[in-house]
């Protein structure tokens, strides 16, 4: 399995943002997808059609935990916690 920090650097990975649309136009990691925490059981499908591995953030890494385990839950495999926006951009960088 690969680390985090590997998975955030394969140019495949997807990003998906899970903090609400005013969050998400004040700051996010650029190519990100916003589905907002409470739209994400209902997305699973789509989330599950990408053929990459998808990390999810929040601001704090609370609600990326929450989606991931809901996506889990849905049966979609390839979902993982990113944690916080500050954590993501340290890590891209």
């Amino acid at each position: 399995m690969s680390t985090l920090k590997e998975l955030i650097k394969n140019p495949s990975t997807i990003f998906v943002d899970v903090r609400s649309p005013w969050e998400y136009e004040i700051k996010h990691i650029p190519g990100a997808k916003n589905i907002p925490l409470e739209e994400v059981s209902g997305k699973a499908e789509e989330i599950k059609s990408f053929k990459s591995p998808v990390v999810l953030y929040c601001q704090s890494g609370n609600r990326s935990g929450m989606a991931v385990n809901i996506l889990k839950q849905l049966g979609v495999a390839e979902v993982y916690n990113g944690g916080g926006l500050g954590d993501m951009q340290f890590l891209l960088n």
